[in-house]
């Protein structure tokens, strides 16, 4: 009973985290696109929108893919679940 306890608060704490990043994800995706005209100023050269879309979408995709490879590894030591290389 104990591991399966242990293993619900480990898919909780997961899933929070997923939601977190999801509702960044969505928060960068949609709302640069929905802000477009309004974030028309130049940046480096260029229409902060289409820098955004460009180059500072993909960076912050990135940034959240790295954050949830390096949180997901904390958390398999603190439950236990982390993979045994051999």
């Amino acid at each position: 009973m104990h591991a399966n306890s242990h293993r619900q608060a480990y898919w909780r704490k997961n899933i929070r985290l997923i939601g977190i990043l999801m509702l960044i994800w969505f928060g960068v995706t949609f709302g640069m696109s929905y802000y477009a005209r309004e974030l028309s100023f130049d940046f480096f050269g260029w229409p902060f929108s289409f820098w955004m879309a460009a180059q500072g979408s993909p960076l912050v995709y990135v940034a959240i893919i790295a954050f949830y490879a390096r949180s997901l590894e904390r958390l398999d030591v603190v439950h236990g679940c982390e993979e045994n290389e051999s």
